[in-house]
């Protein structure tokens, strides 16, 4: 018989306890180590430490999205005991760090988690090692000598810990102005980076930022006021996220990125900006996968002849185009089709959400957003270069309605697409938070009488032996 109390899980192998503790956060894995001595080394084997103030975030978003300064402060301070609790308690080189990841909040006390990190990589076999470093404030909120107090506090923060920066692949920075020599000699110290997100980050308004990095895989920019971003030297760039831009001419530019295959672009057309060349803005650059969004505004793009496309968009396989407003035509989409000869997948979707978009005149006028035609501009002849598309084998279009300018649309596409085995037609996302706002009517076909009816309208006098369906509905 079994003695009252007896500790039956102690007594579970290594590898066992281990997958216990792995499936705790951070917090409760760290006290595991005062139930026993049989427990006590179980953390110091972990191959995944995850430490950040996550469960916190909420504070700033009560706050007006500024964290008061002794929140921070005591979050930071939680950080550093579970940093040094958990990383100070490990044998060098015994056990593999498959992934650390911190994230915290600047300020002076983060060179504490700095310094940890460094011994951990000085040390320890670590694989990746991330970092994401937030700000007390708000992009939003930011004034500009907030925004040069925390580039300051960065480059403060590098100097004193290089060793961690120097094992970091992952990195993401906000809310940051870094003096123009600063950021190069920071960045190259992350010698193994292979992902950098700045977000509200530029070295002065209308600032220049050229990158090199023989590492970096993936680059996110989002709302940075750089007047131009040169992709200078990525050999191992794949992915690029690109967001928001201040220029008035392109906004970047490609120089020698071989491999990238994904270009994502989201911007707020406002009046003053250029309308872009794919064919002149990707320059060398050719990717397969490329996703536009226009947040519901000025279509930021010009159709363009094949000829012209055809050197950057001669690998394109998928093209996404989302929050196309709903007031415009589709025609002009056909000349991505067309410049795009081994395109596999198209996606559209026609989308006003009201969440994103700035209604009221008064605002509108003040941030220049446009007055004309949000597709003034894209007049698209699709007669005028007549093709067969062998290849296309997808067309989605989010947003469907029974209007004429998607029928006919869909029905262009049947003609040129011989190929083209399923056409999805969905309804309009759902968005929980405005989704009880007034809207025009939706004209989706609801029933299986509308939707056989749509088909059949569709379909008649072409030879596509594509198929029509009508998924579920989008909830976004």
């Amino acid at each position: 018989m079994q003695k009252y109390g007896e500790d039956r899980l102690s007594k579970l192998p290594d590898d066992i306890l281990l997958t216990i503790v792995e499936r705790l956060d951070i917090a409760d894995a760290a006290r595991t180590s005062i139930f026993s001595r049989r427990w006590k080394h179980i953390p110091a084997m972990l191959s995944k430490v995850v430490i950040t103030v996550d469960p916190f975030e909420r504070l700033r978003q009560w706050s007006n999205k500024k964290l008061p300064y002794y929140d921070a402060i005591r979050l930071n301070s939680t950080m550093i005991e579970a940093t040094r609790s958990i990383l100070g308690s490990r044998s060098a080189n015994l056990y593999t760090i498959r992934l650390l990841r911190m994230k915290f909040y600047l300020g002076d006390d983060s060179i504490f988690i700095g310094q940890a990190v460094s011994s951990t990589v000085a040390t320890q076999n670590v694989g990746f090692a991330e970092f994401e470093i937030m700000t007390r404030k708000d992009g939003s909120l930011c004034s500009d000598e907030d925004l040069l107090n925390y580039g300051r506090q960065l480059v403060s923060f590098v100097y004193i810990c290089p060793t961690a920066f120097s094992g970091v692949t992952s990195l993401k920075l906000q809310n940051l102005r870094l003096p123009e020599s600063e950021f190069p000699k920071n960045f190259g110290i992350c010698r193994r980076l292979e992902f950098l997100s700045l977000e509200y980050c530029d070295m002065g308004i209308l600032s220049f930022l050229e990158l090199e990095h023989p590492q970096l895989s993936e680059l996110v920019i989002a709302d940075c006021h750089f007047e131009m971003v040169d992709l200078k030297w990525l050999p191992k760039l794949t992915l690029l996220t690109f967001s928001g831009w201040v220029a008035l001419d392109d906004p970047l530019s490609f120089g020698h990125v071989p491999l990238l295959q994904s270009v994502n672009i989201t911007n707020v057309g406002l009046s003053w900006h250029k309308m872009l060349k794919l064919s002149e803005f990707l320059g060398q650059a050719t990717i397969n996968n490329l996703q536009l969004n226009f947040k519901s505004e000025k279509i930021w793009i010009v159709p363009e002849v094949p000829r012209e496309l055809r050197q950057v968009f001669h690998k394109l396989q998928i093209a996404e185009l989302t929050n196309i407003s709903e007031d415009c035509d589709l025609a002009w989409i056909m000349f991505i089709l067309h410049g795009a000869p081994y395109l596999k997948e198209l996606c559209i979707r026609m989308w006003d959400h009201l969440c994103e978009i700035a209604r009221d005149e008064v605002e509108r006028k003040k941030c220049a957003f446009s007055e004309e035609k949000k597709d003034k501009g894209l007049e698209w002849d699709a007669s005028a270069s007549d093709i067969t598309h062998y290849n296309l084998a997808v067309l989605r279009i989010i947003g469907f309605q029974t209007e004429v300018k998607f029928m006919r649309f869909v029905r262009n596409v049947m003609e040129v697409a011989v190929n083209l085995e399923g056409i999805y037609l969905y309804n309009k996302p759902v968005c929980k938070t405005c989704q009880h706002v007034v809207r025009k009517p939706s004209r989706y076909p609801g029933s299986w009488k509308q939707k056989i009816s749509i088909r059949r309208k569709i379909n008649e006098g072409m030879c596509s032996a594509a198929e029509i369906y009508f998924p579920q509905k989008i909830t976004c």
